[in-house]
């Protein structure tokens, strides 16, 4: 069975995982940082060995679409540009999320993964992490920065790590349909009041430098581990592709 039908038959056997997210009552309460408290200091053990780097290979799924994003610090960008020239490791999130195996998981597994690469020279300096909200309304650039605390970084440090939103549900959609990822309310939000209930199955991209998906994990297969041997091997592929002359 090779690596994708065995990836499949882990997230089936062991979750149907839906994110839930609990719902205000009265006014909308600021923005915190809560990602983190569902998987304290670590994220879940892994139940198995992961392959070594460059003992297998990462099919080619799609190309990333483009559209306008903003940053956390409120900057313009197209998102090819922020997933392509480094190995980006990508994920949807909301900020006011609360399921332990939907957003959170996403970003204990990101932090833990960006410690690995900040300490690895051979990785250092050529990935990127990327988190973008799903609700554009409730998570303005402002929302998102404060939701990545200490972790947002738009470029100068070891790790970028870019929260983004975009001006609109409208130029949220296509950039949904383009990564074949789907989200459905719930529960509509009450005007003013609170964010609507979200529902969507977690998945986390490994997109390679020329801004092709490589790989899609669910929660049963996520792990920081598993993350930093398939860039490994993305980054062993540019190498070898590179010495042969090939693009």
């Amino acid at each position: 069975m090779n690596r994708r039908l065995c990836m499949v038959a882990l997230a089936v056997l062991c979750m149907a995982a839906v994110a839930v997210a609990w719902a205000w009552h009265g006014q909308r309460r600021p923005v915190v940082h809560p990602p983190l408290l569902a998987y304290p200091g670590a994220v879940p053990a892994l139940g198995f060995v992961p392959p070594a780097p460059g003992t297998y290979q990462l099919e080619r799924i799609l190309r990333v679409p483009d559209g306008a994003v903003l940053d956390s610090d409120g900057t313009v960008h197209g998102l090819r540009a922020l997933t392509t020239g480094k190995v980006t490791v990508f994920s949807f999130v909301y900020t006011y999320c609360a399921d332990a195996q939907g957003c959170p998981l996403a970003y204990a597994t990101l932090h833990a993964l960006k410690g690995m690469v900040a300490h690895d020279a051979a990785l250092r300096g050529r990935v990127r992490l990327v988190s973008m909200s799903f609700d554009p309304v409730a998570d303005t650039p402002a929302a998102m920065r404060s939701y990545g605390g200490a972790d947002a970084d738009t470029g100068a440090g070891l790790v970028p790590w870019h929260f983004l939103t975009t001006a609109s549900t409208a130029q949220l959609a296509p950039l949904l349909a383009g990564f074949g990822q789907d989200v459905s309310v719930v529960a509509p939000g009450a005007a003013g009041a609170r964010p609507p209930v979200l529902a969507h199955l977690l998945k986390v991209y490994l997109i390679d430098q020329a801004g092709i998906v490589r790989e899609m994990y669910a929660p049963a297969y996520l792990h920081p581990a598993v993350l930093r041997n398939d860039i490994a091997t993305l980054l062993m592929e540019a190498k070898a592709a590179a010495s042969a002359g090939r693009p």
